[in-house]
């Protein structure tokens, strides 16, 4: 099954993002996590960082600073998150809408306990996978856990690609009270996925463009609240009471286009290996059903459609690879929104933990 992806060798390496910061030279060796990139069988370059004297500032006079790592998925977000939690006592809050759920592990490259290094992590396995769980229930959740973290002495690392979530945890989206109206939503269920985006696209075109194109469930929760409220406002146009008092640093990891496609071909491979299929068995045995599965959206709606005997396994990897690669590309999409994000390729590492120090001391 295992074989290269074929990238044409005459096109130069592009990247889907703004300028990267300076490049420094490679060092040192850490294997990259599952979740954070091809899987736990591929070296990832990364110097072991030291603890530097005087580089953090009393607990008396820290301000509430915090880190975020974004990027798009296959990228080693969880990989440098757990590195830089080690070095500067941190502790890491996932912003991943799926690894949420309790028994979705392989399918969502949830992190392992090896993986994890010791760093305590939250906000992973903490819902049912048979309901929703919403935004808003994330923001409180993860405002509360940041302000334990901060109680502690200890410094909150968001890490994820759920731009939504890091968004509404950190003040830079509303979330909207709008209740469920029966009405629309029957009207709206009787349409296809494709004129339910072109519907949402007309009335919200920000939102269309970082949501998942293929799921009639999160369209018609989106189109319910942009009609309800217009364009949900964004940046410049956030409500003063919804933000919080911390100051972020953003760092992003990106790679070229093409060397990030052959990880997300290897990653799916690999999980594969690990038993992805089995998982989604389990899953289904155990009463999670198979609209819930596609709600779940990427491996868990593809493995459903095999496993129901609608598409062959071929069908289900070359599918799920192209529609991996279009979720990196929205999750960039929603990224490159965000000026203060400070971009690094992950062999960065010397940069990227220069950038830390200094912000974490000043």
């Amino acid at each position: 099954m295992r074989t290269n992806l074929q990238i044409p060798t005459n096109q130069k390496s592009r990247c889907l993002i703004p300028p990267l910061q300076k490049e420094v030279p490679e060092s040192g060796t850490l294997c990259e996590r599952r979740g954070g990139g091809i899987g736990r069988r591929t070296g990832l370059k990364i110097p072991r960082w030291q603890h530097h004297e005087g580089s953090m500032p009393s607990l008396g006079t820290m301000k509430r600073k915090l880190l975020v790592i974004v990027g798009p998925t296959a990228v080693g977000k969880s990989a440098l998150s757990v590195e830089l939690a080690r070095t500067y006592n941190g502790e890491i809050i996932s912003a991943d809408s799926r690894q949420i759920y309790t028994g979705l592990d392989i399918g969502t490259g949830k992190i392992t306990v090896e993986e994890m290094k010791g760093v305590p992590h939250h906000l992973i396995d903490v819902a049912n996978p048979k309901k929703q769980f919403s935004v808003a229930e994330y923001q409180t959740l993860a405002r509360e856990k940041m302000d334990d973290i901060f109680s502690r002495g200890n410094i909150p690392i968001i890490c994820g690609g759920t731009g939504l979530y890091i968004d509404a945890l950190l003040g830079k989206v509303v979330i909207p009270n709008v209740p469920p109206n029966p009405k629309l939503r029957k009207q709206l269920e009787k349409k296809s996925v494709i004129e339910l985006f072109a519907m949402l696209k007309r009335l919200d075109s920000r939102r269309a463009e970082g949501i998942d194109p293929h799921n009639p469930r999160r369209l018609i929760r989106a189109i319910e609240i942009a009609k309800a409220l217009g364009t949900v406002p964004r940046y410049a146009d956030i409500l003063k009471n919804n933000s919080i008092d911390v100051e972020p640093l953003y760092v992003g990891l990106m790679l070229p286009s093409e060397v990030l496609r052959q990880r997300i071909h290897d990653r799916l491979l690999s999980r594969l290996d690990e038993g992805m299929l089995i998982e989604a068995t389990e899953l289904h045995r155990k009463g999670l059903s198979w609209k819930r599965m596609e709600d779940l959206g990427l491996e868990y709606r593809y493995m459903s459609r095999h496993l129901r005997g609608l598409i062959s396994q071929e069908e289900m990897i070359t599918q799920l690879q192209s529609e991996i690669w279009r979720y990196a590309k929205r999750q960039m999409t929603w990224f490159r929104r965000n000026t203060e994000i400070k971009w690094f390729l992950p062999k960065q590492t010397a940069d990227i933990e220069r950038k830390v120090r200094n912000f974490l001391k000043s």
